[in-house]
């Protein structure tokens, strides 16, 4: 999302750099290029003139640091200014201390509210909570049937309540919710999701229904899903919505998409409510805390390293990691199955696109975003169709594969002759790197703790 400002914002950087102090006339022009990154990024044009003020009071002047450079030391008082602007700490969930937490999703019609819904149902699954979803969205059915098959894809309830022979209207609308909580209460439910109607607009009629929703249930979180690619108006919504509602967060949809990332830092400016949540893509998984020092970081080309880890350590398998580390550092070697194995282990963690754009645009691995583009995903499938078409023996000793299985292979897996040799010979230049790998003593500290064992968390901050 950010690519475009990120870029921008490096530009403005680099014509600091090999200056000997900060003064008016070296960072004038910076900060008109970083105002210009910013206005084309979308973002509100209020908190534009603030954030420049205030970067250009604290740049302005101030002694360069002995261990930063000029250009350094403006990134250090811009990415503060940012993470102060997006809120210094990742905002809480409020629970409610008698349950059922009654959570209050609002938003525009075709905002992702539907099916954010679901995401944070599978969130809180995942710190031990059960939720309860309802529609209270009787004006279109397909949206009632769309929270059905969320709901199901994820295994959690949902109370449908009956609606036959009831005209859709707000009487209809509170006796669902008022069902829904008597449900969860009934059947120790300790959080209900009650996902709105939504409009084209914001109007009247759906404000007065938000109203006598939020006064009914007393919910704890009053949740405003926007969809990061509408910019600017979803900012306006945002704030119409708080204006009458008084929401708790703000929930960002479609954070993986082109869109130039103006919502996601001028919404918390105009409503002056964090952002509690950001949707990545369209699994059920693809849902994550906002955390603001992250999201600074990936602005401002410093990666996410942190996410990254994060990611890895929720979704990889640890045990089949450790053996696979153990054979392949310590000598024993690994076959073509433990190859297919981290294969599957790596597609789990999303696109090589959105794993290497977590990845820092500085130092090492400059490029690596822009490279992220023209990764060929299919390849992954490829692979492991090549692999599958092996037999046992082969997949475990790549030695007998001859030029006649190499044809039967192929075959087997649709692919090319060429193709089976160039798998072979990554294998191989794999297999020889872990070797010399383990002789270096990395094998030691990866068996001493995995990710941690080698430091990643130390070094980033944990």
């Amino acid at each position: 999302m950010f690519e475009n400002l990120t870029e921008k914002l490096q530009r403005a950087f680099k014509n600091l750099r090999g200056q000997g102090t900060l003064t008016e006339e070296n960072i004038q022009e910076a900060l008109r290029e970083i105002r210009v990154a910013l206005l084309e990024a979308d973002v509100n044009l209020n908190v534009v003139r603030e954030l420049i003020d205030h970067i250009r009071e604290k740049a302005v002047g101030t002694e360069v640091l002995t261990a930063l450079s000029p250009s350094e030391q403006v990134i250090k008082v811009v990415r503060d200014e940012l993470v102060a602007l997006l809120g210094k700490d990742t905002a809480r969930f409020k629970f409610a201390p008698q349950p059922p937490t009654v959570i209050l999703m609002a938003g525009l019609q075709g905002s992702g509210k539907t099916t954010t819904t679901g995401k944070l149902a599978a969130w809180l699954k995942k710190g031990g909570h059960r939720p309860i979803l309802v529609s209270v969205d009787v004006y279109r059915p397909a949206a009632r049937e769309q929270l059905k098959v969320v709901a199901k894809s994820i295994d959690a309830k949902i109370y449908e309540g009956d609606t036959k022979g009831e005209a859709p209207g707000s009487a209809l609308v509170e006796r669902l919710a008022t069902e829904a909580r008597r449900e969860a209460r009934n059947f120790g439910f300790d959080t209900l999701i009650v996902d709105t109607a939504g409009r084209l607009h914001v109007d009247e009629e759906l404000m007065t229904e938000m109203e006598r929703l939020k006064k009914l249930l007393n919910p704890q979180e009053i949740l405003f899903v926007a969809d990061a690619m509408t910019g600017q108006d979803a900012v306006n919504s945002a704030q119409d919505f708080h204006k009458r509602l008084g929401l708790t967060g703000v929930v960002l949809t479609k954070m993986d998409g082109d869109a130039r990332g103006g919502a996601a830092l001028s919404i918390r400016h105009v409503t002056g409510q964090p952002i509690k949540f950001i949707g990545t893509g369209e699994k059920p998984d693809a849902f994550e805390p906002f955390h603001p020092d992250r999201i600074v970081g990936r602005i401002l080309g410093m990666g996410d390293i942190l996410s990254l880890v994060e990611k890895a350590e929720a979704t990889l398998d640890r045990r089949k990691s450790e053996e696979f580390a153990k054979k392949a550092l310590l000598g024993d070697g690994f076959t073509l199955e433990d190859f297919r194995d981290q294969l599957k282990q790596i597609k789990k963690l999303g696109s090589m696109e959105s794993i290497l754009k977590m990845l820092p645009s500085v130092g090492p691995f400059a490029g690596m975003q822009q490279a992220a583009q023209s990764v060929d995903e299919k390849q992954f499938v490829r692979l492991e169709a090549i692999i599958n078409s092996m037999t046992p023996k082969e997949r475990r000793n790549h030695e007998i594969i001859s030029g006649s299985r190499r044809k039967r292979i192929a075959a087997g897996s649709g692919t090319t002759v060429q193709d089976v040799n160039q798998l072979l010979r990554q294998y191989a230049q794999m297999s020889k790197m872990f070797k010399s790998m383990g002789k270096g003593g990395l094998a030691k500290q990866m068996m001493r703790g995995g990710l941690s064992g080698l430091g990643i968390k130390q070094k980033f901050g944990r």
